[in-house]
């Protein structure tokens, strides 16, 4: 077995794998938490939050395979085993059963909030040690703000 060999300093690839590691967890579990508000979603605003929901979906999978990819590239092995996921998200879970939309409107605003908290402080700590992963995680950082901003809208 070949393991890819990194192109950053034993530090700076550290650094940077954490980094990426904590956007893959977040990424993968924004993923099923918002699967879990689609298919559980009712009310009057049903049809407009369901498929919305959906683009944090499309979005959070297309990331996390970009976030994924970049950490083996730097020679990191990504963790997205559902037991990882599990034991190290930080995002609140959904209430069990069915979800009035209004109520999820406010908990993905929350969500997406704090997730972008958590983007911004590795956008800081990758400047140094690897711009273009700080690259990366910038434009995932734009997308979710720009998430953020349409579901805060909508409350």
């Amino acid at each position: 077995m070949t393991a890819v060999k990194s192109p950053l300093s034993e530090a700076a690839q550290k650094t940077t794998g954490e980094a990426l590691q904590g956007a893959l967890v977040d990424l993968i579990d924004l993923a099923l938490y918002a699967k879990q508000a689609h298919w559980n979603l009712v009310g009057p605003r049903f049809k407009v939050v369901h498929e919305h929901l959906d683009e944090i979906v499309d979005l959070a999978r297309q990331a996390q395979d970009d976030v994924a990819e970049r950490a083996i590239a730097i020679g990191v092995n990504p963790d997205g085993r559902s037991r990882t996921v599990a034991d190290r998200t930080e995002i609140q879970q959904l209430e069990a059963g069915s979800l009035a939309d209004d109520k999820v409107v406010a908990a993905v605003t929350g969500t997406l909030f704090e997730i972008i908290k958590r983007f911004r402080e590795r956008v800081a700590a990758t400047d140094e040690p690897d711009p273009i992963t700080q690259d990366l995680l910038i434009s995932i950082t734009a997308d979710l703000e720009k998430q953020h901003w349409m579901f805060q809208a909508q409350s």
